[in-house]
């Protein structure tokens, strides 16, 4: 049935964008912005865009939500007193089944427990459908508020915090045609390197002692959302403009400048900027499976209503069957963090984002106490994220658009 519905929405998603293309074709054959009218039937089509695109997102994860539920209640029994040791349960998982029930303060969730996946765990995983879903579902929550993380970087997960050296290059040798009897110049590769250190991210959510005892199931939801939105967007905030000051280095801060918009459009580009701003990064990047856009959703908006000047087709195209939304063949991801259009402001990113490592130290670490809220009978969790994050490859990997100053 959901299915249905989502194909449905998908539809008419696809038809509400031609209705709102007509309307832009209309006014650009008529040579005229849009009337007070036609902006405001505009503004509520993109508005409805936007609505069916977040309805069909809450039936996806209403559809996850009542799977996990399902398969928790159906194993609810693993967790009762007398059935705490799972058969063929691993030692890692062992520890976190103890953790949830209060038997210990503390555990660290890392590569030892098959938790990558971003995927709910099969049945192999014996009676632990508490600590699978929670892990899974609280870096879900990471991605969704963080577009860097949902945009293909290159993650390096570690097991500690120690610093990471990355070596680059930043310029190849040179040939250069020679003549006979004339000594051969040496060119010499270059090379440097980048630090990931681990910067620490923390929050605290505190739950009755009642809730816990009572629903295993909404304890997982509950501090799965609280967690992985506060830690996704304290971390994806860094990864888009920390300045390397304590924090990561965030893309906006090393990405090199691609384009720079008009003077007379007071910060704003044009459809001949964007396409510039994608030739302005080179070929074997744009070839990339990580190459993309990034931009907030203010910035999209704007693009969906520019045309190429020479074909005068629409630089958008919207995703359908769950395909992601495109400009110029590659996908569109929005970040909140990403600066708005305005003067000297960096609105627009493209480049191939595998170009910026994302690290990750030790996991996600969750402690448990019972001590800390005592008086009031609350059960206080502390979620810990290490991590850092710095564009490696800083030769053109990605460009900016940044709107003129003049």
């Amino acid at each position: 049935m959901s299915h249905e519905l989502i194909k449905q929405l998908a539809e008419k998603r696809a038809n509400t964008w031609e209705q709102a293309k007509a309307l832009l074709d209309s006014a650009a054959e008529a040579k005229r912005d849009l009337t007070a009218e036609e902006d405001q039937s505009w503004q509520r089509m993109n508005a409805d865009l936007d609505g069916i695109d977040a309805r069909m997102k809450s039936i996806s994860e209403a559809e996850q939500r009542n799977a996990d539920a399902a398969e928790a209640f159906a194993k609810i029994a693993a967790t009762r007193p007398d059935a705490r040791s799972v058969a063929g349960e691993s030692p890692a998982m062992a520890d976190v089944r103890s953790f949830l029930m209060g038997e210990r303060s503390a555990v660290t969730l890392d590569r030892d427990v098959k938790f990558r996946d971003l995927t709910k765990g099969t049945a192999s995983s014996g009676g632990a459908t508490v600590p699978t879903s929670f892990y899974g579902q609280l870096m879900e929550h990471i991605i969704e508020n963080s577009g860097v993380l949902a945009a293909n970087p290159t993650v390096l997960e570690t097991a500690a915090g120690e610093t990471i050296e990355v070596p680059v290059t930043t310029s190849f040798s040179t040939a250069a045609l020679v003549a006979e009897n004339v000594a051969i110049s040496e060119s010499d590769p270059a090379f440097t390197k980048r630090s990931l250190g681990a910067h620490k991210y923390g929050v605290i959510v505190q739950a009755p002692a009642e809730l816990i005892a009572d629903t295993g199931v909404d304890l997982e939801g509950f501090l799965a959302r609280q967690c992985g939105r506060a830690l996704g967007n304290a971390f994806g905030t860094d990864l888009v403009v920390g300045n390397a000051s304590s924090k990561p280095s965030g893309i906006v801060q090393t990405a090199t400048t691609g384009k720079t918009g008009s003077a007379s459009v007071a910060g704003a580009f044009s459809s001949d900027d964007l396409i510039d701003l994608y030739y302005s990064v080179g070929a074997g990047y744009r070839a990339s499976r990580s190459a993309a856009w990034m931009m907030k959703d203010s910035t999209i908006a704007a693009v969906r209503k520019l045309k190429e000047s020479t074909t005068g087709n629409y630089l958008w195209i919207p995703g359908l069957a769950g395909a992601p939304d495109t400009i110029l063949g590659k996908p569109v991801v929005s970040d909140p963090n990403v600066a708005a259009i305005a003067l000297s402001a960096k609105s627009v990113i493209f480049g191939d984002f595998s170009a910026y490592f994302v690290r990750i130290a030790g996991g996600v670490r969750f402690e448990r106490s019972s001590e800390f809220a005592f008086n009031t009978d609350q059960i206080t969790f502390k979620a810990v994220l290490r991590g850092d994050g710095i564009l490696a490859d800083q030769t053109g990997a990605i460009k900016v658009f940044v709107g003129n100053a003049a």
